[in-house]
């Protein structure tokens, strides 16, 4: 297993060069399942970030990228692809230190990483174009061209799967970039921007800035110089984002926050419903935007249901994602574990059941860091904060309810839209349920695969376009109408 023998000293990569702060102001990366320090990151300023806005402007303007080739631009992507299965292991291991998610979560993330770009490679490579017959002597054709410079603000959660969800997208379509990691999460963010410059990216057309969302996230939404943002992460920021972005009316996409539904009818396979009750939430320790973080189990088997769910919550080993046998890692910092917390005392002050969990584990070295027990709420009302507000963590309610109409009205009663699930040996039911989801990203008799191919974004509060498949392409592109005349001769519109 790769381990790290020292601090990594992070940078910023601007105009093809790795900087330091001007100012030298550091923060500390640490691992959050021991406290540990694993990296020291700039914290950069609105000076730099418009230095690197600048450099992809520049190179956007010079057509060093813009104007290669599809097949080009393909190349590149697939060596990228390439690199990153050929580090797979090192970029596991920083992934799962710098996040604390179980390891084996993170190997995936970095596999669905490489696919990612392959996919958006081969998209290229079979570009879609539209002609039309009109009523006139006159060609008519739709094509897709780059936005231009894209800027790029990605969480903490995925912190390189999310990254290359924006990252690939935009390069294929042609596009400069100017990137942001998440400050507590930004060491595979470096390694993969040493990958792009060791393929070939050419310089000024990748660019990243580590530090402060509310400085270097802002100056982004506020530039003139960056036609479309890309934001993932909570709902309020998206609405700052939104806000600073009106100054150019550049384009905006927002993948936010969510508070989803996972419907479990009577006549679903029991045992599924329980298992995938407990994987939509406590997968990643919760911190996943998409969470079934609101299960809904009809009245008949409410009872059995929470028995044997609490039963199995109570048997999940919490602890450090690099050890054998885990299953939950640990919460990326304090401070979400700390606000985490704060609603588990919320749920207890508003009333409702604490079934299994709700506590930070200490016992076996666990106190070095941030880990909480899965927790479950019953006997909940949709009312309860802890119902209505995500809380981004290992924490679940439970509600009853009645009929089929209920459960819809119940799964709907949310200020979120982005994902849901419904379990029923019914499919007719089932489709039907769904359906009624107002909800962007849905299952059924299954929770959380996300594929390349199909779109992943949401409705309502849960944000604005969509990451993945050819519509997240869409977000980096621009769409242009070519009409050319066939006889090229005067209107004679005005008097000669």
């Amino acid at each position: 297993m790769t381990v790290l023998t020292s601090v990594l000293e992070l940078k910023n990569y601007i105009n093809g060069e790795w900087q330091l702060a001007a100012s030298g102001d550091t923060c500390v990366v640490i691992n959050p399942a021991n406290q540990e320090v694993i990296a020291h990151a700039p914290r950069s300023s609105k000076e730099e970030t418009e230095e690197a806005i600048q450099a992809a402007r520049d190179s956007f303007e010079s057509g060093i990228w813009a104007g290669k080739t599809t097949h080009e631009r393909a190349a590149v992507l697939n060596a990228i692809a390439d690199k990153i299965d050929e580090r797979a292991e090192e970029l596991t291991v920083l992934e799962t230190m710098d996040n604390g998610k179980r390891k084996e979560e993170a190997g995936f993330d970095i596999a669905d990483a490489a696919t990612c770009f392959r996919y958006y490679a081969g998209m290229i490579m079979h570009p879609e174009g539209e002609t039309y017959q009109v009523p006139d002597n006159v060609q008519a054709m739709v094509v897709k061209e780059p936005v231009g410079v894209a800027g790029l603000i990605v969480p903490w959660n995925f912190p390189l799967l999310m990254s290359v969800w924006k990252i690939a997208p935009a390069l294929a379509a042609g596009n400069s970039i100017v990137y942001k990691p998440a400050e507590v999460t930004p060491v595979t963010a470096m390694k993969l921007f040493e990958i792009m410059e060791e393929v070939g990216v050419p310089k000024g057309v990748a660019n990243m800035v580590l530090g402060r969302g509310s400085v270097i996230g802002q100056t982004i939404a506020e530039s003139m110089d960056v036609d479309v943002v890309s934001f993932t992460g909570s709902t309020e920021v998206g609405r700052g984002i939104m806000r600073a972005a009106a100054g150019n009316l550049k384009k905006i996409s927002l993948e936010l926050g969510g508070k989803s539904p996972n419907i479990v009818f009577a006549d679903a396979d029991f045992e599924t419903a329980v298992d995938y009750g407990l994987f939509g939430i406590f997968f990643g320790a919760g911190q996943v935007c998409s969470s079934g973080s609101r299960i809904l189990v009809e009245e008949s088997i409410y009872d059995e249901y929470v028995k044997r769910y609490v039963e199995r919550a109570n048997k999940i080993k919490v602890g450090p994602g690099l050890e054998e046998g885990i299953d939950v890692g640990a919460i990326v910092s304090e401070a979400q574990m700390n606000s985490i917390l704060n609603y588990i005392e919320i749920g207890k002050e508003e009333g409702a059941t604490l079934a299994a969990g709700g506590y930070r584990l200490t016992e076996n070295g666990l106190d070095k860091g941030f880990f909480i027990k899965p927790t479950v709420f019953t006997d909940v009302t949709n009312d309860m904060r802890i119902v209505r507000e995500e809380i981004f963590g290992p924490v679940v309610t439970i509600q009853k309810f009645s009929t089929e109409e209920e459960a819809i009205r119940l799964a709907n009663d949310t200020d979120y839209g982005l994902a849901g699930g419904v379990f029923s040996n019914d499919g007719a039911k089932a489709l039907r349920v769904i359906k009624k989801i107002r909800a962007g990203i849905t299952w059924i008799n299954d929770y959380h695969p996300t594929y390349v191919e199909a779109p992943w974004g949401g409705y309502k509060q849960s944000g604005i376009g969509r990451s993945l498949g050819k519509y997240g392409m869409e977000d980096f592109q621009e769409t242009k109408q070519i009409n050319t005349r066939l006889n090229v001769e005067p209107v004679g519109w005005f008097p000669s």
